[in-house]
């Protein structure tokens, strides 16, 4: 590692459901690296999954500008608020700064995510005045409804309520600040986005924003696309476009290796590149989609194609 000029560290949380995407996500990150860029990776999981270190060593085959290492957890949310079908892993992103030590700024990401850029300019960014950088959730800050949920939370701006799915971690501050044991007290409680409210609630006013790009969310590109005015006075155009083509794709809805999605097919050029690339379970997925389109409706073909062209390939 130490031969290497820019190391860059990165966490990852993730249970058994996930191995397959963390593995495509994992491809992107190291595809896209710069040639003087080590990322130093770190998994958390439940003690109870069985990801190992040595589920991922395969990677060595093809990538030497990495290491990782597997932080297996004994439940430490135990009694964490689940819902929407989303895990206790949820919440391990919280426990970053008391688990890996040696750094005072780390990146977390979910896996349902596409890397096509290094990750140098992320993590140069200077938060050392803030706990975290985080995108604006525009999913839910541009949605009346959600809105007035973002307002129950007691937040000072509500209009840039953050997405947790990329996080620049400023770990010296949280440390500091002893802000773990808060995050373990909150999420027992009922919060409808989990994780993330919290980070909103107890980083309030400690939040540097992060340009668009760093988190592209399917609502980030269905706003940008339609050019949502009210996106537009918190985005410039220039930094919308920059999203597009090139910015972290967020697949925080649907999941291309589950269904047709926005960008699905960036997905699967990185699962043709990776190390685990499997013919059957390939052919399968998109076999199995003839017999779908054969069983819709002139309409709701024409929808999916508008859908595809219009939205995922902008």
């Amino acid at each position: 590692m130490n031969n290497h000029k820019n190391i860059i560290p990165i966490a990852f949380a993730f249970d058994d459901n996930l191995i397959i995407p963390a593995f495509i996500c994992i491809t992107s990150l190291l595809e896209n690296a710069n040639d003087n860029t080590f990322y130093d990776i770190h998994i958390l999981h439940d003690k109870d999954t069985s990801i190992n270190k040595q589920q991922f060593e395969c990677l060595n085959q093809k990538y030497s500008n990495f290491n990782i290492e597997t932080h297996s957890l004994d439940n430490p949310f135990n009694e964490g608020f689940e819902i929407r079908g989303i895990s206790k892993a949820a919440y391990y992103r919280l426990l970053i700064p008391e688990l890996i030590t040696k750094y005072n700024k780390i990146i977390y990401t979910d896996v349902d995510i596409i890397f096509r850029t290094d990750l140098s300019n992320l993590y140069n960014t200077d938060i050392s005045n803030y706990n975290i950088g985080a995108c604006i959730d525009l999913g839910l800050t541009l949605d009346p409804e959600c809105l007035e949920y973002i307002k129950s939370l007691n937040i000072s701006e509500k209009s840039k309520y953050i997405q947790s799915g990329v996080l620049l971690i400023n770990s010296y501050k949280l440390r500091e600040a002893n802000l773990t044991n808060k995050f373990k007290e909150l999420s027992g409680h009922k919060l409808r986005y989990q994780d993330q409210d919290i980070l909103n609630i107890t980083c309030d006013k400690s939040i540097y924003f992060l340009p668009i790009k760093y988190n592209m969310t399917d609502n980030a590109f269905r706003h940008i696309i339609n050019r949502n005015n009210k996106l537009l006075n918190i985005y410039s155009e220039e930094e919308c476009k920059e999203g597009v083509d090139e910015g972290i794709i967020h697949y925080n809805g649907h999941k291309p290796w589950k269904s047709y999605c926005a960008n699905f097919d960036i997905w699967w050029e990185y699962y043709r590149k990776s190390v685990i690339f499997d013919q059957e379970f390939y052919f399968n997925f998109f076999y199995s989609r003839i017999d779908d389109f054969d069983k819709l409706s002139l309409w709701k073909r024409i929808k999916i194609l508008i859908r595809y062209f219009i939205i995922g390939r902008k």
